[in-house]
């Protein structure tokens, strides 16, 4: 429902420090527990004069909300416009840009943890299919701590994606722990701009998008054990891309 209003839910302080901090997406109004005024009461003179701030005890945010919500804080946010990947990439990328794209990752949890990755590890933008949940559902957004409210994103097609990429310059590094293609992404050589391309949990990537990239990688973990998380699989995968730039310098 709020999706179709153009709407989205912040929850607890820390997200709705980063919504209002951060100034990306314009804020509709705030909800509080009465007892967490004062502590977010630094925050109230950042944003407009005409946002509504409601407060109430938590008696009434629970019978609002349905159930306990211990947090106590919440605010609702105004979507922006949808953009495209040719709207969020540059025409030159810088060396050391990243990308993450996702096809087809249908749990919330997932979709906030790549996003909490990305925010860390400073990519650029992530891309996804209509298959992909809502980065601004609100529980994607809380396991986010706020990071999809940080790294812009485009939903489309993943053929869409990557003609994009492709047209950037970017390499094309997709997932895999059993593709008989895989290389140790541990002893992958700098590749300049980087798209990393994860698909969801059990089923892995599509045919069409293992055939879509330029290289294969995996993370080298125990042969007893089938394979990683696909926000934990990010969050290294990141890391290891970042590690490049250092290296080189």
């Amino acid at each position: 429902l709020s999706r179709a209003r153009g709407a989205f839910i912040a929850e607890s302080e820390v997200v709705v420090r980063v919504l209002i901090e951060r100034g990306r997406f314009p804020v509709r109004s705030l909800l509080l527990a009465d007892a967490r005024l004062d502590k977010l009461a630094d925050l109230l003179p950042r944003i407009a004069a005409d946002v509504p701030v409601y407060v109430a005890s938590q008696a009434v945010l629970d019978g609002i909300v349905g159930f306990h919500i211990h947090r106590g804080v919440l605010a609702s946010g105004a979507r922006l416009p949808p953009q495209s990947a040719t709207d969020l990439l540059g025409m030159t990328p810088a060396s050391d840009a990243r990308v993450v794209v996702l096809e087809s990752l249908t749990n919330h949890d997932n979709v906030g943890g790549v996003f909490r990755n990305a925010a860390a590890f400073g990519a650029e933008a992530v891309l996804f299919d209509k298959a992909t949940c809502d980065p601004l559902y609100r529980k994607a957004i809380r396991v986010s701590v706020g990071g999809s409210l940080i790294v812009p994103y485009a939903e489309g097609t993943l053929a869409e994606h990557v003609a994009v990429l492709r047209a950037r310059g970017y390499t094309i590094v997709a997932l895999s722990p059993s593709d008989p293609r895989s290389e140790n992404i541990a002893e992958m050589a700098p590749l300049g701009p980087v798209a990393l391309l994860l698909g969801t949990e059990g089923a892995g990537l599509t045919p069409a998008a293992l055939d879509a990239a330029d290289r294969v990688a995996k993370i080298d973990i125990v042969p007893a054990f089938d394979s990683l998380n696909v926000a934990t699989t990010c969050g290294i995968a990141l890391h290891r891309v970042r590690s490049w730039t250092r290296h080189r310098g």
